[in-house]
């Protein structure tokens, strides 16, 4: 099973560290954010990538052209350095397409010049690439390829604090309520798709606002509402906050570094029909 991943665009929101690297290839521990995403989908065996490259795509390039397994596995140095014995490995069994998308592309045009390398999959799976759970990928997989529909997004509780103001419609405040306890589902950014995605998207449209309305309209898109860890890398906070949890040893989304049932979710997940209230935000 192919995956799609979106790793062409600008990083407006961390011009700090997007001066240095896109946004992908920021790092959090050993290895950039894309590697985790990749490695997680990985775990539940889905290693065949397509990333769809754009802003700064040779260090994207330069990086796995260049890899080095010895970063993040143990191994065994012997002959005085002559020799590196791996104890593990990351990427030995990933096939990884390298396309260059544009460099100002929307999403939804990014995945149409990408179509060639997934017209053969039943089903394929599609990441912003800067994003990360510990999500049953599989089981949603499972999930889906039992449903009909064309689509299907993992959709998660906001992980910003904001407060949604609440008045009487005479400019009188009645309360504030922070949104991470309102009942406000937003996506995710792991998407599920069937060929038929393609016969949604239009030439220079953006995935959300196009396609996707165009999906929940026909009563095309399931969201699987997932209450168990989920993080963007939004912000330098964003990053720090993922940092610290690299520095653990056991970040809760490295699930491949456990030794629970593969199958074990540490959250739990619903199939719901994707609306109004359940839409993309912001992606």
């Amino acid at each position: 099973m192919k995956v799609v991943l979106f790793c062409g665009g600008a990083s407006l929101r961390l011009p700090e560290l997007a001066e240095a690297v896109p946004k992908p290839m920021i790092r959090i521990g050993y290895r950039p954010i894309l590697w985790h995403v990749m490695r997680a989908y990985a775990h539940f065996g889905m290693r065949d990538f397509v990333l769809c490259l754009g802003e700064r795509g040779d260090l994207v390039k330069d990086y796995f052209l260049a890899y080095d397994e010895a970063i993040s596995n143990d191994f065994v140095l012997s002959e005085g350095g002559r020799h590196v014995e791996l104890l593990g490995s990351d990427i030995a069994d990933w096939r990884i397409a390298f396309v260059d998308t544009g460099q100002h592309t929307a999403v939804g045009e990014r995945l149409l010049r990408v179509r060639q390398h997934v017209a053969d999959e039943e089903v394929f799976a599609a990441n912003y690439a800067d994003v990360l759970t510990d999500a049953p990928l599989d089981e949603l997989v499972a999930d889906f390829r039992q449903r009909a529909e064309v689509a299907a997004l993992l959709a998660v509780r906001p992980t910003y604090s904001f407060h949604l103001v609440d008045d009487d419609g005479h400019g009188r405040v009645r309360g504030l309520r922070d949104v991470r306890a309102a009942d406000l589902w937003v996506n995710g950014g792991y998407y599920l798709f069937r060929p038929g995605i393609f016969d949604y998207l239009r030439p220079g449209e953006d995935l959300v606002g196009g396609a996707v309305d165009r999906l929940v309209a026909d009563r095309q898109l399931v969201a699987y509402r997932y209450d168990g860890f989920y993080a963007s890398l939004d912000t330098l906070k964003d990053r720090q906050r993922l940092q610290e949890s690299s520095e653990t040893g056991r970040p809760p989304w490295a699930r491949w570094l456990t030794r629970e049932d593969p199958a074990a979710a540490r959250g739990s997940w619903t199939a719901v029909e994707a609306g109004p209230g359940d839409g993309p935000s912001g992606r």
